[in-house]
């Protein structure tokens, strides 16, 4: 048994909705979660940049001592996790191949889609890995570089956004895909609005809850005993604050399902973690 933290991190706050499926599945861990606001979003930026932000969030969270960690970040999982896997004493587990899995086996057409930021789409990750499992499979992947930004502003459900997935869907929904993998850990705060403009034919994919279970399978004999948990004893920290009113919206709509009661109000205080860690917008140099 080891009673050390999981490390979650993500390039801002999307990486929450991995969180959430992580304390479904594993509410006896305690959780750090590193959300690096101040850099968001990765995304637009070049391979090299991502590596260093993510070694050096790698390095940070290793110092914080973490028995595992979960890269819940499609852009970083993309162009990084060799690169972290190289330099990482703890088991890691990236989002990428957890949704490959679960798209491979929702889809009855055997046509896939796939959207994401700007790097995870050029990088090809996921159409190696949907392959790699399923090599007759047509992927039909899609760059969405403006959803991250939407979510992060908290419009879920604005008539803007609405538009804007129209235009991002639209080539999807010529090549006639019956799943869609959303491949950036902020899309699953867009389910509903892109459940409506795809229909009800198409299957949305997130990787969150197969993350989790990749997780689980990693943690093993890590994993707390049973008999010697107590609720007072799993704690979650989150950097950073500080809050917006739109992340406090993104917050309470991730969370929403994960503790019941938990209100636009309470995310200031966060009272869905047991404390809060303030961290300092940069990071310092490393050799990661």
């Amino acid at each position: 048994m080891n009673r050390a933290p999981l490390g979650v991190f993500d390039s801002g706050i999307g990486g929450l909705t991995v969180a959430r499926a992580l304390f479904e599945r594993l509410p006896r861990e305690s959780v750090i979660y590193f959300g690096d606001t101040a850099r968001v979003p990765y995304g637009p930026k070049s391979p090299d940049t991502v590596r260093r932000y993510a070694g050096e969030i790698l390095a940070y969270l290793l110092g914080r001592g973490v028995k595992a960690l979960v890269v819940a970040c499609n852009t970083i999982s993309a162009h990084a996790l060799d690169y972290l896997s190289a330099r990482c004493p703890v088991p890691l587990v990236g989002v990428i191949e957890p949704g490959a899995r679960a798209a491979v086996a929702a889809t009855r057409s055997g046509k896939v889609g796939v959207i994401g930021t700007a790097g995870t789409i050029a990088s090809g990750a996921y159409e190696r890995a949907i392959k790699a499992l399923r090599p007759d499979t047509p992927v039909c992947a899609q760059a969405c570089p403006l959803f991250v930004p939407l979510v992060e502003e908290g419009w879920f459900d604005h008539p803007a956004t609405e538009l804007i997935a129209r235009q991002y869907l639209e080539p999807l929904q010529r090549a006639g895909v019956d799943v869609l993998v959303l491949g950036c850990t902020h899309y699953p705060l867009l389910k509903p609005l892109l459940a409506r403009v795809l229909g009800p034919g198409v299957t949305l994919v997130d990787s969150a809850e197969e993350t989790a279970k990749a997780v689980t399978q990693a943690l093993g004999p890590l994993r707390p005993l049973r008999r010697r948990w107590s609720r007072a004893a799993s704690r979650r920290h989150l950097m950073p604050p500080p809050f917006t009113a739109s992340s406090s919206r993104t917050t309470s709509r991730i969370s929403e399902r994960s503790a019941p009661g938990f209100s636009e109000k309470s995310c200031r205080s966060w009272k869905w973690f047991h404390s809060v860690d303030v961290f300092p917008r940069r990071l310092p140099a490393t050799s990661y």
